[in-house]
């Protein structure tokens, strides 16, 4: 079987040529993004493999199913750049990887915290400088707060133990709740409102669905503590970034954190460090002192790299002889 990997870094190159060595697939790497003028690309592979910011909206898929691609395999756990209702009408498989390692975003929530808290970048780049002041790192500390963990699955789950080893009260809000864990746990499920209105720190670790596009808008940032922390490792499209932004200038929400952005598509994964970026409001949210953002890096670790590149090998080798297939979306 031939196999388009879509949207390839030199890592997927690594990782995938090793995961499939010595089989009968045949991998070829692009680096160009699955999208509608891309797609046909992929007339004579069997299979396409494609991440996060691809897109397989109704459009691309009806130019795939025109070739011979019959099994779409997405190398991340997310899926909402997929439209299921066109894929299962055209007859296609998709998979997706679905635990690749809940503690690789679960430990990125932690890093984005301390750095933020403890100033530890702006005191690297003092130091490298002969400048020793402490002036302006003043932190704050992460134990005994309350933090509002929304989504609990495998990641949140991740990130509520580390911040329970902190020593935080733990808030919870899911659409299916596990009180068993969340007894072991001390963690307490509350509405929405309840969660915004009494954590100190919320993390998001939700799917990005229809249901919960902009979740965090306006009118619930209103409801949080005034200086709460806003940590986004999961989907862009999560958070209203305009509110954010809005939130941020009056001086109501105190420190935001993402690794993710709804309109990363055209800024992560690139060196774009020589070229102009065109996108206002990320810029404007560059400048805030009180602001972090990293590029869609939670997922990257060696561990993580190495599981997706295997179970994404797997789910095709399963669609392809219609065995159990732990990642299949439908």
């Amino acid at each position: 079987m031939k196999i388009a990997l879509f949207s390839c870094k030199p890592y997927d190159r690594d990782y995938f040529s090793a995961a499939f060595a010595n089989s009968d697939y045949q991998l070829d790497f692009f680096t160009a993004a699955c999208d509608e003028q891309s797609a046909a690309i992929a007339a004579n592979y069997s299979a396409i493999c494609v991440f996060v910011n691809d897109r397989l909206n109704a459009d691309v898929l009806r130019v795939l199913a025109a070739g011979k691609t019959r099994y779409i395999a997405l190398r991340c756990a997310g899926y909402n750049n997929l439209d299921i209702a066109v894929a299962k009408q055209l007859g296609f498989k998709c998979a997706r990887v679905p635990d690749y390692s809940p503690a690789a975003v679960a430990e990125h929530v932690l890093a984005l915290l301390l750095t933020l808290y403890r100033s530890t970048h702006k005191a690297y780049n003092r130091v490298r400088e002969g400048n020793f002041s402490l002036f302006g790192l003043q932190g704050q500390e992460i134990r005994g707060k309350t933090v509002g963990i929304i989504g609990t699955g495998k990641i949140g789950r991740v990130t509520a133990e580390i911040f329970h080893g902190f020593g935080c009260q733990l808030l919870g809000y899911d659409i299916a709740p596990d009180h068993a864990w969340a007894q072991s746990l001390g963690l307490r499920y509350c509405e929405q409102s309840t969660l915004y209105q009494q954590s100190d720190i919320i993390s998001l670790h939700c799917p990005l669905t229809a249901d919960n596009h902009h979740m965090i808008d306006a009118q619930a940032l209103k409801q949080m503590k005034p200086g709460v922390t806003l940590i986004n490792t999961s989907r862009g499209g999560l958070l209203d970034t305009d509110a954010a932004y809005q939130a941020l200038k009056e001086r109501h929400l105190g420190f935001l954190a993402i690794d993710v952005y709804e309109e990363e598509g055209n800024l992560f994964f690139e060196d774009l460090s020589t070229d102009i970026i065109m996108d206002d409001l990320f810029m404007r949210l560059t400048t805030f002192p009180n602001v972090l953002i990293t590029g869609h890096q939670g997922f990257f670790t060696e561990h993580a790299l190495i599981n997706i590149a295997r179970t994404t090998r797997d789910n095709i080798v399963a669609m392809q002889s219609d065995s159990a297939c732990a990642g299949l979306i439908y």
